[in-house]
């Protein structure tokens, strides 16, 4: 008999847990998801930043269902196109998205290197010729008298 009691109490503990344990990885789905999707009514956030009631209530339909991460994107791009993914996938001409910043901070950094190159070299002094100037002499008397 308490042996009997014992397995009862264990399959409750454990069923607890797994059970606890599924809602946890479901709700860490449903925020990755919500992270992952921008929100459609007005495309400047993620649905997590948005709390748009319409995708969070879409997003937790399709967990319950126990459809994959895969499948819900698939879903939501299916219905939105491409546009609805937060980050966007490195193919196509969206690889210009990922590549434009790194080619703009190179040509960037090469572009200013150069220049200042070009421009902190010591200038070159141009010797003054000692030419006599005419009426010097003169200039420098007046010069004194004025003092």
């Amino acid at each position: 008999m308490k042996k009997l009691k014992y397995n009862i109490i264990l399959t409750t503990f454990l069923a607890s847990t797994l059970l606890g344990q599924t809602d946890t990885g479901k709700e860490t789905l449903i925020s990755e998801l919500e992270g992952a999707l921008m929100a459609p009514c007005c495309w400047s956030g993620t649905v997590a930043d948005h709390g748009n009631p319409g995708m969070e209530e879409k997003i937790r339909e399709l967990v319950s269902q126990n459809k994959t991460k895969e499948e819900i994107v698939d879903h939501f791009v299916g219905i939105y196109g491409e546009r609805i993914l937060a980050i966007p996938v490195a193919r196509g001409f969206n690889l210009m998205v990922w590549l434009a910043p790194m080619i703009v901070l190179g040509l960037g950094t090469f572009i200013l290197v150069n220049y200042l190159k070009l421009h902190t070299k010591p200038q070159e002094t141009i010797p003054i010729a000692e030419e006599k100037v005419p009426y010097d002499d003169l200039i420098e008397k007046e010069l004194k008298e004025m003092e």
